[in-house]
């Protein structure tokens, strides 16, 4: 048996600001700085210990993974970062509040844009888009690791992350829709030897 850890980033400044932001590369809050460290705090009372870790190529994922990594003693753990699990691209949106993008388009095609699965904003991604680069990435590079017994550590984002929710508990489209991934909240998946999961936990505050 082996464990899959999803997390995402730590509260960003753009999240902090209600603005979308997509491949935009804002930092850390310092709630967000609290959030990484208290996830790995609760990571290793639960006695976890990593074997590789990914994460995108955006900042607030890397610094989310470093600051984790470090509460788990683990600061020399293998990464690798690709922008494969990258937040999802939300094109025009990105950098708009988004309470102005909902009086510019309207508060239900925001809402489409922001929670269908295949509708992308202007310019930009769907979750199925999201989905088409994310899981080849995974069940080329991540996949056959888990297969080999090894555990794994993924620092990414809200919609990479449910992408890969939806792999895992094999969720429709119709389901991932109402899946939100907190800042911060460590998702824990038991794997077997196939790369199945046979069991979950999500380490809440």
């Amino acid at each position: 048996m082996s464990r899959l850890v999803l997390v995402r980033h730590g509260q960003s400044e753009w999240n902090e600001k209600n603005l979308f932001t997509g491949w935009r590369d804002p930092g850390l809050t310092q709630q967000g700085i609290g959030e990484a460290k208290a996830a790995g705090i609760a990571l290793k009372a639960g006695g976890m210990r990593f074997d590789l870790a990914f994460t995108s190529n955006l900042q607030r994922a890397q610094k989310t993974l470093s600051l984790l990594l470090a509460e788990q003693g683990q600061t020399d753990l293998a990464v690798t970062r690709n922008e494969a699990l990258n937040e999802r691209d939300y094109g025009d949106l990105a950098g708009l509040n988004k309470d102005d993008a909902r009086e510019k388009w309207g508060a239900e095609q925001v809402h489409i844009w922001r929670r269908s699965f295949d509708t992308p904003p202007p310019g930009g991604e769907s979750l199925k888009d999201t989905a088409a680069r994310v899981l080849p990435y995974y069940e080329a590079e991540i996949l056959p690791l888990i297969r080999a017994g090894k555990d794994i550590l993924i620092a990414a984002h809200g919609n990479s992350l449910r992408a890969l929710v939806m792999r895992l508990e094999g969720l429709s489209p119709a389901q991932i829709l109402d899946v939100n991934i907190g800042t911060g909240v460590p998702y824990i998946y038991d794997m077997d030897e196939d790369g199945a999961v046979i069991g979950k936990d999500i380490l809440t505050r």
